[in-house]
């Protein structure tokens, strides 16, 4: 099993709108960064879970847990001309782009960018590294459990 931190902004898609999904579930789609496509295409399984996390808000930090519960297949998205992320270069025979499917697990009390920031055990995090813009980063098990404590 792997972990590992999903970025979404809240006013397009929150942990209540993933909470409110039939069966709690939906596809992550619209990721337009390879090295994110790739996390999802290459490394993520059914079973990995994740935290979700509110980015680009007055109060980013994880919000959440979800499961991995499909594994990655072709963005629809790329393929429809009247979706904002559709990609002209993409086709059906070579898709250029992927997701998963996730499935609400639990939602978390708030846990803060800045209290992660100052927990000295989650230094190594990928999303505290300057410059770092992905919105899919992997999380090491270790990583995985001091947030965890973190919130309980």
């Amino acid at each position: 099993m792997k972990y590992w931190l999903m970025k979404s902004e809240p006013q397009v898609f929150g942990i209540d709108d993933l909470k409110s999904r039939p069966n709690q579930t939906e596809p992550w789609d619209g990721i337009r960064n390879y090295q994110a496509r790739n996390f999802m295409r290459d490394s993520m399984n059914i079973g990995d879970f994740a935290f979700f996390y509110h980015s680009s808000c007055p109060k980013p930090g994880i919000t959440g847990i979800m499961e991995v519960t499909k594994s990655a297949y072709p963005d629809k998205t790329q393929f429809d001309p009247n979706n904002k992320y559709y990609d002209p270069k993409s086709n059906v025979q070579n898709p250029r782009w992927f997701n998963v499917e996730v499935t609400f697990k639990e939602k978390l009390v708030l846990i803060p960018l800045h209290d992660i920031r100052n927990n000295i055990k989650l230094a190594t995090l990928q999303i505290l590294k300057r410059g770092n813009r992905l919105s899919i980063t992997p999380i090491t098990k270790k990583e995985w459990a001091e947030i965890m404590n973190m919130c309980r």
